[in-house]
């Protein structure tokens, strides 16, 4: 009948989630992030959303956790996000709060579409306190997936994620500026910002579950990365833990 091809896809590739990742769902990447930005937050910490939108990924939510939680995102509907205390309509190289204001700052799946990296990091050592954590999740720019996006026009990045079930206009352009260990470490030392921490994280092949030939070959290309260090680079996460030194002059960059 009409559709059973497709309803028999999606049940295999529901059977392969059950038993290859049991212990991870859609958003599994979103949970690993939520964790990190959790072991630093406190009752008292005042903490800053970078691109936080209009609220739609659950995991990112700590309002009433802490004293305060700020967003900024250049979408108009931070303003009605619904996870913040307050959301301002802003590009994040021009942060609109004074200098040392926040105790953690982070952005989820932002960096990649940062057309100057440099202006946002400086910034965000200006408006974090001295001792202060910046923290991020990007996909990894030596990933096949980011290398398949550099080659490949919007509207292809637009017609993937709806396969994904996401809405396609929830996906913007990509440009891979600090995407990179090497990156990463550069344009923090150049902000004025330590490394604490970075991560790289390969789990469920998302980008492959719309087959289940293509998930078995994600799933494999998965258990190669983690096997072996040496191939560390083409795990899909980054995960990057930056602060500002305990001894910097607030809001200054040292």
């Amino acid at each position: 009948h009409r559709g059973g091809g497709f309803g028999g896809m999606s049940r295999m590739v529901d059977r392969l989630d059950r038993a290859l990742y049991p212990r991870q769902s859609r958003n599994w990447d979103d949970c690993i992030f939520r964790d990190r930005v959790l072991s630093h937050l406190s009752p008292e910490a005042i903490i800053l959303d970078i691109g936080a939108g209009a609220g739609i990924v659950q995991q990112m939510n700590f309002k009433g956790m802490v004293a305060k939680v700020c967003g900024i995102d250049l979408d108009p509907r931070v303003e009605c996000n619904p996870m913040l205390d307050e959301g301002r309509i802003s590009d994040a190289g021009r942060i609109p709060y004074p200098d040392a204001t926040f105790d953690v700052a982070f952005a989820d799946n932002v960096m990649e579409h940062l057309a100057d990296p440099m202006a946002v990091l400086g910034e965000v050592c200006r408006v974090l306190r001295p001792g202060g954590v910046f923290l991020f999740k990007t996909p990894n720019k030596t990933h096949y997936m980011p290398t398949i996006a550099r080659m490949t026009p919007h509207r292809f990045h637009r017609f993937v994620t709806r396969l994904r079930g996401r809405a396609g206009e929830d996906t913007f352009p990509t440009l891979y500026r600090a995407n990179t260990v090497a990156d990463v470490r550069q344009l923090a030392a150049n902000a004025g910002l330590t490394v604490d921490r970075l991560e790289r994280i390969e789990g469920r092949p998302e980008y492959l579950r719309i087959t289940w030939p293509t998930y078995l070959v994600g799933a494999a290309y998965e258990r190669l990365v983690n096997t072996f260090d040496f191939v560390a680079m083409f795990r899909i996460l980054l995960i990057a833990q930056l602060r500002k030194p305990a001894n910097a002059e607030p809001g200054i960059q040292s």
